[in-house]
């Protein structure tokens, strides 16, 4: 048998805070499993400034979104490899959503002013954006290939290694037009064993291949899904180099980088890379 409340012993209320834990002394707290500690500890400006902090923790940020758009990326190419079309979707639109936060970080980085970023640019030598790792490996997996880029890692096997892979490994477009080629589209060697080194290019074999796609998307709806949701992958790269090269150029203007380019006018010219040319060309021939 149960007691009903008395008046002097009051239901708990459930939504009281002091219903929470409230002791870890030998439990495993928020900040243990995410090793804040680990990771705030990384967070050492090397001058007074006060936007160096917001500078190191867009980059930092960044740095995670790109990890996770390496792992999302490789884990939808190990499905195309198999010849599944479907279960990449859900990969390739987790990697959309976070180019729109890697995207939306430039915004918050356009709140420091050139006066701001003076302060401390000198502070931290040739260090640039341009020696990331992991936005070298992003470009690498979608197709984008120069050997020259890999040689900023050259000091550093553990990193170098990876790319040096992924270089001479097919990438996630090359992965699907393989998937064009086993079902039934006529695609010519010079296509599918190309020298996995060098970007893809144009080639009217797969533009026709495309529009074979496009001319009849219910026969070869998986495909044509999985073009579009490439599209929207290249769509926010471009929208994220856009961003990149307007932010350089309100803040240095056309100085030259840290990393020895010529800054915006090398950020400029990335903009006319493109990583899936008959997927933007395929519409003209609709």
């Amino acid at each position: 048998m149960t007691s009903s409340p008395t008046p002097d012993r009051p239901t708990p209320d459930r939504d009281a805070p002091e219903q929470a834990r409230l002791d870890f002394t030998r439990r495993l707290s928020y900040g243990d499993y995410l090793h804040l500690d680990t990771l705030l500890s990384a967070h050492q400006p090397v001058t007074g400034a006060h936007d160096e902090h917001l500078f190191i923790t867009v980059h930092h940020v960044s740095e995670l979104w790109l990890s996770l758009v390496v792992r999302e990326l490789r884990a939808a190419m190990d499905q195309l490899a198999a010849g599944i079309t479907d279960a990449p979707l859900k990969g390739l639109t987790r990697v959309v959503r976070a180019q729109e936060q890697l995207t939306a970080a430039w915004e918050v980085l356009k709140t420091m002013t050139p006066a701001d970023y003076l302060q401390f640019r000198g502070a931290f030598g040739e260090a640039s954006g341009f020696q990331s790792a992991g936005y070298r490996m992003v470009e690498v997996l979608l197709g984008n290939r120069n050997p020259t880029l890999l040689k900023p890692h050259a000091h550093r096997p553990d990193l170098h290694g990876p790319l040096e892979a992924a270089l001479h490994a097919p990438s996630v477009y090359d992965l699907t037009l393989r998937l064009l080629a086993a079902r039934g589209l006529p695609l010519p060697a010079e296509v599918l064993e190309r020298d996995l080194t060098r970007p893809h290019e144009a080639h009217p074999a797969v533009l026709d291949a495309w529009l074979t796609v496009y001319r009849d998307p219910e026969r070869y709806w998986d495909l044509y899904e999985l073009a579009e949701k490439l599209l929207d992958v290249e769509d926010n790269f471009r929208a994220w180099r856009f961003n990149h090269l307007t932010t350089v150029e309100r803040t240095i203007g056309f100085k030259r980088g840290s990393g020895g380019t010529s800054g915006a006018g090398y950020l400029r010219r990335a903009l006319d890379v493109v990583l899936f040319p008959e997927l933007w060309e395929v519409r003209t021939h609709l």
